[in-house]
């Protein structure tokens, strides 16, 4: 499972738990390294192993370098790639639901380890995703807001139904054109909830982050 930490990854995850049709052998997470933190997200490291754990699977990270060139992030990637094709793995779960450059992008990187790409939720109507979310009990906090896009308020604010009612026009309800990012730390697919207590908000590098410390 190609794991964000976030809402579209966990729902995905879901989608494929519930429906039986594969079997997820492990999470696979991009970490920055020098900050220790879930790339892009700005979730820090042991919350991310915490949510592993509380998954009950196995994570294996990928690490890059801050400013990482694309070039050494598919050769990282295609390292761990090879290492679970060699392991008789045969499919990637993406949490994707429209972009179709960025499904392009990941068969592309998957294709010279002859592994699928398997995206449960692609095309399916975002604000009922979002809703459906939200009703199935998944708790989720917005980590990271793309200023923007989104007014830097919302940084910090529990993904639910009060914050999808006050999104404004022209922002998708699942952030997927990277208005906002969330951090996942309860729900179905959890056999217990990872503790967070909310920490400083900060811009940096034109994003919003708001920190989650381990509860």
């Amino acid at each position: 499972m190609s794991w964000s930490g976030g809402k579209d990854s966990a729902l995905a995850l879901h989608r494929v738990l519930h429906d039986g049709s594969v079997r997820v052998e492990g999470l696979l997470t991009t970490v920055t390294d020098e900050y220790d933190r879930i790339s892009m997200h700005g979730v820090r490291r042991a919350l991310l192993d915490a949510q592993a754990a509380a998954l009950g699977l196995p994570l294996t990270t990928v690490r890059i370098p801050p400013a990482c060139t694309n070039d050494d992030y598919e050769a990282r990637t295609g390292d761990s790639l090879a290492t679970y094709a060699a392991d008789r793995g045969e499919a990637v779960v993406f949490g994707d639901l429209f972009l179709a450059d960025v499904r392009a992008y990941r068969e592309r990187l998957l294709q010279p380890h002859a592994l699928a790409g398997l995206f449960p939720l692609w095309g399916e109507d975002t604000t009922a995703l979002a809703r459906r979310f939200v009703a199935l009990g998944f708790r989720a906090t917005l980590v990271c807001v793309d200023p923007a896009q989104l007014d830097p308020r919302f940084a910090g604010r529990a993904y639910d139904d009060a914050l999808l009612d006050e999104l404004p026009p022209g922002v998708d309800p699942c952030g997927e054109r990277g208005e906002f990012h969330t951090f996942v730390h309860d729900g179905p697919v959890f056999r217990h909830p990872v503790p967070v207590r909310p920490g400083e908000v900060v811009e940096r590098g034109g994003f919003v982050f708001a920190d989650l410390l381990p509860g």
